[in-house]
């Protein structure tokens, strides 16, 4: 691998073996940690990495958010968004009303909608199941990005199915993709901090494998910034690139900055002020080079990062910019100053003052149209 095997590689050498070939874990947590001329060497490796794997193009697609409750029984850390029953501001859309939202997404340019909520007591797969096949049978064209692996798990158990009933029967009511949220770091002595009563790190896996075995693409997150060390993020790439390897169902690597305003763990002096735009950008960076061409694309979140701080993570790494959205709930009651809809018209903006070329998509990277 190196000239000098019993000497360990200098961050010159790891980037040199990234251009053609994926970093060790070992070789990324070096990387991860690298500051001055070495630091702005890794910035520019990813970057080339970017180019020579994707090209100029940055994506992005025209959707919308529906969180169709914000009654909760989780009790995780980070989360500003959950209410309890008869709570002041507690909510829970019915059906129709879900429909009607989709409707006048799709009307309005949409042809993606994303639907999550809370762990409503009420709410089992079968719920999960009427609204799917409630908006398809409204719109039959528009592609449902929805449910948690958290959701999933949840469901299944308030159904008495297992994973893969519960995602055979939703993929089969019209359940398009799965957003790999719920993910936060995976790593058990982490999670037992930031979220006690959500599923392990093996239990997440096993849903995610159990809906790329069914036919049911995911993407996959990361929320980091809380209370895990630059080992833990690293750890979690590692985890990721594994399932890739063994199923290949992946559409997408999106990292989310923890937002700590008004997070209950940042509040009890628990966690940190989420992170520097240095370990943003050195994330998107490690997780370029850890992934190459296996999650080939990696998404630039507007809505955690701000417009501004997003255009300069395409420099690192990013190639998508994810959703024109609207109705984003969760992020903004965490503290993010962004999430509300954005025209597509400011995102092409965004995109053709890094000198790149804007492309509209579609939920699974299939249909890109250039711009």
């Amino acid at each position: 691998m190196y000239n000098t095997p019993d000497i360990a590689p200098t961050i010159e050498e790891i980037l040199c073996k990234a251009t053609r070939d994926l970093i060790s874990y070992e070789e990324a947590l070096k990387l991860i940690k690298t500051t001055g001329s070495d630091y702005q060497a890794l910035i520019r490796a990813a970057d080339l990495r970017r180019q020579e794997l994707i090209g100029d193009e940055v994506t992005y697609i025209k959707n919308w958010n529906i969180n169709f409750t914000d009654i909760c029984t989780g009790t995780c850390g980070f989360c500003a968004f959950r209410k309890d029953p008869g709570q002041d501001g507690a909510y829970f859309l019915d059906v129709d009303e879900i429909v009607q939202r989709a409707k006048t997404a799709w009307d309005d340019g949409a042809i993606e909608i994303c639907i999550q909520g809370g762990l409503h007591p009420d709410v089992d797969a079968y719920f999960y199941e009427k609204i799917l096949l409630s908006v398809k049978e409204e719109i039959p064209d528009i592609h449902i990005h929805a449910f948690s692996p958290m959701e999933i798990y949840y469901g299944a158990a308030q159904s008495g199915l297992t994973l893969k009933e519960t995602l055979k029967m939703l993929k089969d009511a019209g359940l398009g993709s799965m957003p790999g949220t719920a993910a936060e770091i995976l790593n058990d002595d982490v999670r037992k901090v930031i979220c006690p009563g959500k599923l392990t790190t093996e239990e997440w896996v096993q849903v995610i494998e159990t809906a790329h075995q069914t036919g049911v693409p995911t993407t996959c997150t990361m929320m980091y910034g809380h209370v895990e060390s630059v080992e833990h993020r690293v750890e979690h790439l590692e985890i990721l690139r594994n399932i890739q390897k063994k199923t290949g169902g992946f559409t997408e690597f999106v990292p989310l900055t923890f937002m700590h305003q008004n997070a209950p763990i940042y509040k009890q002096g628990i966690s940190s002020p989420g992170t520097t735009g240095t370990e943003d950008l050195k994330l998107y960076a490690v997780s370029r080079l850890m992934f190459g061409d296996l999650i080939p694309n990696i998404q630039v979140s507007w809505v955690k990062l701000g417009f501004k701080f997003a255009q300069v993570c395409l420099t690192a790494g990013g190639n998508d910019m994810g959703g024109t959205l609207g109705e984003e709930n969760i992020s903004r009651s965490a503290g993010a100053q962004h999430g509300v809809y954005t025209p597509p018209e400011h995102l092409q903006y965004i995109i053709r003052d890094l000198g790149r070329i804007p492309a509209e998509r579609d939920t699974l990277y299939k249909k890109i149209n250039l711009l």
